[in-house]
């Protein structure tokens, strides 16, 4: 049963990847945009492992320094039980310097590698940051090449498509008609013109 459950895992795995490769080749963008989340959730993982870095780091510091402060503690106790020669006080206080000593060099440690850590995580961390802001750069590179690519096809699309010859006939019967009216109206502006100055002439003649 575990293996049917596998071998269905990895089926619909494989489907989904064949569907994004498939989308990916018929819309880059929208591939790219996956993708960028994919990036921006694991760049924010990456962000609150860092932080909790800091806090390891910070922690382990309080932590050496407080055994510090108890070996030297432990030290100035053991000189006054010595030197009031209470013997088994004193033994048990350089056992407890000894144990706060170990515990100091061991958080050290600690403190030096959570320190080495923390350097690379924050490396890690500004190179995510950079590889997700050059994919936005990225993808705005795409979104206005794609604004161009079809930009340019509408354009061809109006002017070499049989639609396209249409509308240009339409608009060249247009101007014919235009220029047959504007005729028209030249016309018949001079005939009125010339009957006024006719007119106007035989009222001359007459009056002669």
């Amino acid at each position: 049963m575990r293996n049917l459950f596998t071998r269905m895992k990895e089926t619909i795995s494989a489907d989904l990847h064949q569907l994004l490769d498939h989308k990916e080749q018929k819309n880059p963008i929208a591939a790219l945009n996956h993708y960028l989340r994919q990036c921006e959730q694991e760049t924010e993982k990456v962000r609150q492992l860092v932080e909790r870095q800091h806090t390891l780091k910070k922690q382990f510091n309080r932590e050496y320094h407080l055994a510090l402060d108890m070996m030297k503690k432990r030290h100035e106790q053991a000189q006054v039980a010595q030197a009031a020669e209470e013997a088994e006080l004193h033994e048990f206080i350089l056992k407890e310097h000894a144990h706060y000593e170990e515990r100091a060099k061991r958080v050290k440690e600690s403190y030096e590698d959570a320190s080495k850590q923390l350097e690379e995580l924050e490396q890690k961390y500004e190179e995510m940051k950079h590889k997700v802001k050059d994919m936005h750069i990225r993808r705005m590179e795409l979104m206005g090449r794609e604004n161009i690519a079809r930009a340019h096809h509408r354009m061809n699309s109006v002017m070499k498509t049989e639609a396209s010859y249409a509308s240009y006939s339409q608009f060249d019967e247009m101007e014919t008609y235009i220029d047959q009216l504007e005729n028209q109206i030249n016309t018949n502006y001079y005939r009125q013109t010339v009957d006024s100055k006719i007119a106007e002439l035989e009222k001359r003649v007459k009056s002669s």
